[in-house]
C-alpha cells in the first residue's frame, strides 16, 4: 500500500543535529546506522504541529517521512528555525510502501508498534496486498495525522505518544519539551484516547456526551464495531453518546 506522504532528503553537516534539538524524540540512533524514529513537531506551548518519520537508509541517506497534508507547514517552520545551519531539505523522489510479513530488502519496521508492519522507500511503490490499517490502527489504538493528531490542538502524551515510542523524556530540550515533561511527571492526564465500542452512525469530529449531555470528548477512526475516541476519563462511565451512535468505553 502507498499512502499520501511526502519523502524528503535531508543533507548537510548539521542535519541530524538541526532536528535533535526540534523534535520529541531521540534521534541520535541513527548517527551510525540505519533506522527509523517516529517524532512530532510542538509549538513552544506544548502543542503537536505535525509528526513525521526520520529515516536512515543504507549508505547514510537521510529522509523525512511525513503526511503530505502537513508538509507544506513543516517545511515553513524547519526553515525558520534552520538560521545558519548547513541543513538541505529537498524532495527525494522515493516512494513509501507499508506492507505486513516479511520485509523486503531495505524496508524499516514501524517504530510505532509491530502491528504496524514495516516501510520500504524506493524509487517505485511496491506491489503488495492491501490492509486495512484503520482496523489495526483502532485495534492498536494508534492515532493518525490529522484525524486524531490535530495540529494546533493536540497534546502528544493523551495521543499516547509515549506508548507509541515517540518520545523520549531523557533526550534534552527540544520545543514545546518544558510542557511536555510537566505534563509527564506533574500531573495525571485528564483526557486521552480510548478505543471504545460503538452502536450507530456518526462521523468523525463528532462531539461525544454523557446521559446528562456533558461533553466528554470526540469521535475519531471507526472501524466496525469499535473507534477511537479522545474522551475526558472522569466522565466517560455509562453509555455515551455520539449523534445517532451509543458508545462506551471498551
Amino acid at each position: 500500500m502507498t499512502d499520501d506522504r511526502m519523502i524528503w532528503s535531508l543533507t548537510g553537516k548539521d542535519a541530524l543535529g538541526f532536528l535533535q534539538g526540534l523534535v520529541s524524540n531521540d534521534l541520535r540512533p541513527l548517527e551510525a546506522e540505519p533506522g527509523i524514529v517516529w517524532a512530532a513537531l510542538l509549538a513552544p506551548q506544548g502543542k503537536y504541529l505535525a509528526d513525521f518519520f526520520v529515516v536512515r537508509r543504507a549508505g547514510g541517506e537521510l529522509l523525512i517521512d511525513i503526511a503530505t497534508p502537513l508538509a507544506a507547514d513543516t517545511l515553513r517552520r524547519l526553515t525558520m528555525y534552520r538560521l545558519r545551519a548547513d541543513v538541505r531539505i529537498a524532495p527525494s523522489g522515493l516512494t513509501l510502501t507499508r506492507g505486513l510479513g516479511a520485509m523486503p530488502e531495505g524496508a524499516l519496521p514501524d517504530p510505532r508498534d509491530p502491528a504496524l508492519g514495516w516501510r520500504l522507500y524506493a524509487p517505485a511503490p511496491l506491489a503488495v496486498p492491501e490492509v486495512d490499517w484503520d482496523a489495526i490502527r483502532v485495534e492498536h489504538l494508534i492515532p493518525e495525522s490529522g484525524i486524531e493528531l490535530v495540529p494546533d490542538d493536540t497534546y502528544i502524551l493523551e495521543a499516547g505518544f509515549e506508548r507509541l515510542h515517540g518520545v523520549d523524556f531523557r533526550k534534552g530540550c527540544y520545543v514545546g519539551q518544558e510542557v511536555t515533561a510537566r505534563m509527564k511527571h506533574k500531573t495525571e492526564l485528564r483526557k486521552g484516547l480510548v478505543r471504545v465500542r460503538i452502536e450507530g452512525a456518526a462521523p468523525v469530529g463528532t462531539a461525544i456526551t454523557d446521559s446528562a449531555g456533558k461533553p466528554v470528548g470526540t469521535l475519531f477512526t471507526r472501524s466496525g464495531g469499535f473507534a477511537i475516541a479522545h474522551l475526558r476519563h472522569d466522565r466517560a462511565q455509562g453509555i455515551l453518546q455520539a449523534s445517532q451512535a451509543r458508545l462506551w468505553v471498551d
